[in-house]
C-alpha cells in the first residue's frame, strides 16, 4: 500500500464520521470527481485501511469514565473471531496488532469499574484468548491527534 496522502486522510476522516455519506458529497467534500473517489475508497478497501462500515450507535452523555487497556495473548494468530467480537463492544475504542510476547492492545473507555470487569470477563472467555491483563489510565499526560489528524 502507497504511503496515504492528504486526500486520502481526508477520505478516512469523512467516512469515521459519516460511514453512510453519499459517493457524490464525499467526492465534492475533498475536491475529486465521483470516479476518483471511488478509486481511492476501492484501494483503501483492498489495502486493508478501511475494513467495514457500521453504524455506532449511541453518544456518551457523561464525561467521566474509565480508561484502560487490555492487553491480550492468543492462543494462535491471527484471530478474526477476536477482532469480531471486540467490534461488537462500542466501549472499545482502539485495537493494535502488535509484535513480541503480546498480540493486541485494546483500548476501552467504559462509564464504571463494574462495566469494566463485565467487558474483561466477556473478552477473556473467548476460547482464543489465552491471557487478559488490564491496565487502568489514571491520566493522559500527552495525548496527540491521530494520523488522521497530521499534516502532509
Amino acid at each position: 500500500m502507497k504511503e496515504l496522502d492528504a486526500k486520502d486522510r481526508d477520505i478516512l476522516r469523512i467516512l469515521s464520521k459519516e460511514a453512510r455519506i453519499p459517493l457524490k458529497s464525499l467526492a465534492a467534500r475533498i475536491g475529486l470527481s465521483r470516479s476518483a473517489t471511488t478509486e481511492r475508497i476501492a484501494l483503501l478497501e483492498k489495502s486493508g485501511v478501511i475494513r467495514g462500515y457500521r453504524a455506532d450507535i449511541g453518544q456518551k452523555t457523561e464525561t467521566n469514565f474509565i480508561a484502560a487497556f487490555l492487553l491480550l495473548t492468543l492462543t494462535r494468530t491471527p484471530s478474526i473471531n477476536v477482532l469480531d467480537q471486540l467490534a461488537r463492544h462500542q466501549e472499545v475504542r482502539r485495537v493494535s496488532s502488535i509484535s513480541g510476547q503480546l498480540d493486541l492492545i485494546v483500548e476501552v473507555e467504559v462509564p464504571s469499574i463494574d462495566g469494566l470487569n463485565t467487558l474483561r470477563d466477556l473478552i477473556a472467555a473467548h476460547q482464543n484468548v489465552e491471557d487478559l491483563t488490564t491496565l487502568i489510565v489514571l491520566r493522559r499526560d500527552i495525548d496527540r491527534s491521530s494520523l488522521l489528524d497530521r499534516a502532509d
